[in-house]
């Protein structure tokens, strides 16, 4: 894997609100699933003004910024008819980002990530990394907002059979490389693109566990990178309960093991369906590097 000089690489991408820029930590990005077959949540925040609670409880709880979907990717989903996910997300949107919330659209189609901006979301979250809507990248070009890469093999009803590699980091690294290489290309700004593995996504529990342990490898890659284990299926195998009885919210403190994990780890952005344990975990990650920096400067 070919890494960015050091002076390419910053702790946030070009085109974020400046109060989230100004912060030297890792960032914590809350989920808003307004979607009847989530994994997570079953579909608990389906109707807008439970969503917008919800993203209301969520910043609250320390997220500093609010994802907003309303496509389900888990393993098997059907594609959501356009209009439908339209008419899910925008309302939600508007309200947070109204309030003065940082929102991010989680969206694999450009109309939809362009409405979403026109509603005031500042960011765009897409899992295929701009492949599934070829439009994707002008729309992000243009707009000069931060657009989150996920490394991304294919739709999600084929996650299984694409969960094949060599060595899973290197691959993942290589891909999400290329991946970059083609959205500059197609006119994306280098220093507004930031990565996410794709934890789940076409990983086996052992792909996604090989990737959480060599985060730093992928962060040397030198963009900002989110990572998004919460809740995951392979998180199970760390809940002290049986594994079948590890549920989605019974891997909520895990989730936040992890986070700890990746915040140490140089990572951009940490995407959880709760909040308050990661929002803590980050801040309690940075008063840690803090003091070993002055121990340092002591020395």
């Amino acid at each position: 894997m070919t890494a960015l000089s050091p002076d390419r690489r910053a702790r946030h991408p070009r085109g974020l609100p400046a109060e989230l820029a100004g912060l030297d930590r890792c960032l914590v990005m809350g989920v808003v699933n307004v979607t009847p077959d989530s994994f997570s949540d079953g579909g608990q925040w389906f109707e807008p003004v439970d969503a917008i609670a919800r993203g209301f409880a969520l910043a609250a709880d320390g997220a500093d910024i609010l994802d907003v979907g309303g496509e389900s990717t888990r393993p098997g989903a059907r594609r959501t008819p356009l209009e439908e996910e339209l008419r899910r997300v925008l309302p939600v949107v508007e309200a947070l980002a109204d309030a003065g919330i940082a929102v991010s659209i989680d969206t694999t189609r450009a109309e939809v990530a362009d409405a979403a901006l026109a509603c005031g979301a500042v960011l765009v979250n897409d899992v295929s990394g701009g492949l599934a809507d070829p439009a994707m990248a002008e729309l992000v070009a243009d707009a000069r907002v931060p657009f989150v890469a996920m490394h991304w093999r294919g739709e999600s009803d084929r996650m299984e059979e694409l969960a094949v590699y060599g060595d899973v980091v290197a691959d993942v690294g290589a891909e999400l490389q290329r991946r970059v290489e083609a959205l500059v290309d197609a006119g994306v700004d280098a220093d507004h693109v930031v990565l996410d593995p794709g934890f789940g996504f076409a990983k086996r529990p052992p792909h996604s566990w090989a990737l959480l342990a060599r985060l730093d490898e992928l962060v040397a890659l030198g963009h900002p990178l989110l990572v998004g284990t919460s809740r995951k299926r392979f998180l199970g195998q760390a809940v002290t309960l049986p594994e079948e009885g590890a549920g989605p919210r019974e891997r909520d403190l895990v989730t936040a093991a992890t986070t700890v994990f990746a915040a140490a780890a140089g990572a951009w952005c940490v995407r959880v369906h709760e909040a308050r344990p990661s929002a803590d975990a980050v801040r309690a990650v940075a008063a840690v590097a803090a003091a070993r920096a002055g121990l340092q400067e002591q020395a």
